[in-house]
């Protein structure tokens, strides 16, 4: 795997800059994260992130919509933005002797966006028909609502919002959040490709330099939803939520953990499709995931199948969750393996994965881990000390939802 070249830079208002050179592609990619996300949203108001990203590149500096759309796409930018959690991402790739051309323009959407009052209500619709198609979806609605559940407010907030508190936004509410969450301070700016360091410093420091500082808005909590519950809905399919605790991505224990939800959900091998789905038929999909904030984290499992057989099914996923930790073969760890290294193969090849890696690789650890770090981290992994991560976090303390036509018991 090839050396890599990371440098980075903060500047006075609080932005970092990391930047990755790779001299072996021709493209160039950025991840802008302005802490801007959807815990920022007032109360009674989530989903305020989601409008404003929908409206933020409607005109920007001295571009309307169409002259802005038309600068990005001359430069063949292949972009979007979004809401996260605590973020508000912009990302773009295009060759890499357009990239310095494309960072001003997002410079003028960052810092003087025009934010117009007549695209409020296209933008809040927009908002409006991906929630109402959730709705209408329960696959995509059980992972909303299951962390609403197992992380307390506002982290298990959905960060596209909640419809009923975006229908009733106003203008005035997108634009509030823009003037007092937008800001440099904890901005991160993740850039990879065949670039020069001190190039895009300057580009940078010209273009963002004077962002002004502003101090982080203040947000409320809550303590999260029920750690058993059931959402009624007419069908013939029932969907089955599991969150249990993990270790976040800064933990040194994270790719131990990363290892064991691999061997229950990493590939048609795997325990979980095998078990569940493979030898017993129980249902159609199957799959476990590490969600990772910065300071907390879960395992979140999900499994759709008929009404006739949930039960059957989540006692089934129980059993598997918990016999986790009465061993796993060396073979499954070296699938495991295998599966990582690929992935990081493919990574090294595209700059937006590797813009998008180290701007938050900065945000969670303060630091960069190269992919030679990461592929190292994973060759280190024995079955011991996988064993030992899942006997320190055993699958316990179960947060569980369902959606369909009626709710299932948990075997004690």
């Amino acid at each position: 795997m090839q050396q890599q070249n990371i440098r980075t830079h903060q500047f006075d208002n609080g932005l970092t800059l990391v930047v990755e050179s790779m001299g072996h592609v021709q493209s160039a990619a950025f991840s802008l994260m302005v802490p801007a996300g959807s815990i920022f949203d007032a109360a009674g108001k989530n989903g305020t992130a989601s409008v404003l990203a929908n409206l933020i590149s409607r005109g920007a500096g001295d571009l309307d919509a169409r002259e802005l759309s038309s600068a990005l796409d001359n430069l063949g930018l292949q972009r979007s933005e979004g809401p996260g959690l605590t973020h508000m991402s912009f990302s773009g790739a295009t060759l890499a002797k357009n990239i310095s051309a494309a960072l001003p323009l997002y410079g003028d959407i960052v810092l003087r966006p025009h934010l117009p009052a007549d695209e409020f209500e296209a933008a809040q619709a927009g908002v409006i028909q991906s929630l109402r198609a959730t709705e209408d979806e329960p696959r995509q609605k059980i992972f909303l609502e299951l962390r609403r559940r197992c992380y307390d407010a506002p982290w298990g907030l959905p960060t596209e919002g909640s419809l009923a508190d975006v229908e009733s936004l106003t203008a005035d509410d997108v634009r509030a959040h823009f003037e007092t969450a937008f800001r440099p301070d904890e901005a991160i700016l993740g850039v990879a490709g065949n670039v020069d360091f001190d190039e895009i410093r300057d580009t940078v420091g010209r273009v963002f330099g004077d962002w002004e500082s502003k101090p982080e808005p203040e947000f409320a909590t809550a303590p999260h939803g029920p750690s058993q519950d059931h959402i009624h809905h007419d069908s013939a399919q029932t969907q089955i939520g599991i969150a249990y605790e993990a270790v976040p991505y800064r933990s040194p224990e994270y790719y131990a953990g990363w290892a064991a939800v691999s061997v229950l959900s990493g590939g048609m091998s795997s325990r979980l499709f095998t078990e569940v789905r493979e030898k017993k038929g129980l249902c159609y999909s199957i799959h476990a995931s590490l969600s990772s904030l910065h300071d907390d984290a879960r395992i979140l499992c999900y499994a759709g199948t008929t009404t006739e057989r949930a039960q059957e099914t989540l006692d089934t996923i129980m059993v598997e969750l918990k016999r986790l930790g009465d061993g796993i073969e060396q073979d499954e760890l070296t699938r495991c393996k295998a599966r990582a290294k690929s992935s990081l193969v493919m990574q090294q090849e595209s700059t937006m994965a590797r813009a998008g890696s180290i701007a938050r690789d900065w945000y969670h650890l303060g630091e960069i881990r190269t992919l030679n770090d990461v592929g190292q981290r994973i060759d280190a992994l024995t079955v011991d000390t996988v064993l030992d991560y899942i006997h320190n976090h055993p699958a316990r303390d179960f947060t569980i939802l369902t959606i369909g036509p009626q709710p299932l018991e948990l075997s004690q």
